[in-house]
């Protein structure tokens, strides 16, 4: 891939990027530890784990994307979901800042419908279709495994 065009994708999505990096300060600072694999920041472990219980089900992740920067509960889990992840960091390198009013709108607009914000936002569907980790999700999260994701 030429280099300049490689550089470009880093810099436009270095906005959601800074935001991913406050995250993992904050991850590191409570033990998680950091990796770089395949040009991604990659943060897991520490106490991170423990955190993800007491937040609401809707808004527990296994792992979640801010440009090139994954947070994930730990590391056993960003190893499984990390080409999941990876779509969502090829998201950002294609919206850039706007994938967050974007991916918002997505699930805004599915919940409006009457469909599940996050199983049926356009971007979750897009990164779904790499690898078959939805019903990972839903036992992490306690969800019912008759849940239709399409």
């Amino acid at each position: 891939m030429n280099m300049t065009f490689r550089i470009l994708r880093y810099v436009w999505a270095a906005p959601a990027t800074a935001v991913g990096l406050a995250a993992a300060a904050a991850a590191i600072c409570v033990g998680a530890r950091p990796r770089v694999v395949r040009g991604v920041i990659e943060v897991g472990d520490g106490k991170l784990g423990t955190f993800m219980q007491f937040v609401p089900g809707f808004f527990r992740f296994e792992a979640i994307t801010f440009g090139h920067v994954v947070l994930g509960r730990d590391h056993a889990a960003l190893s499984c979901l990390r080409e999941h992840e990876r779509v969502h960091v090829r998201q950002y390198e294609r919206w850039g800042l706007f994938f967050f009013p974007l991916y918002a709108g997505s699930s805004l607009w599915q919940l409006l419908c009457g469909r599940d914000p996050y199983l049926h936002n356009a971007f979750e569907i897009e990164a779904f279709r790499v690898s078959d980790i939805v019903n990972v999700h839903h036992q992490s999260i306690g969800a019912t495994e008759n849940r239709n994701p399409l």
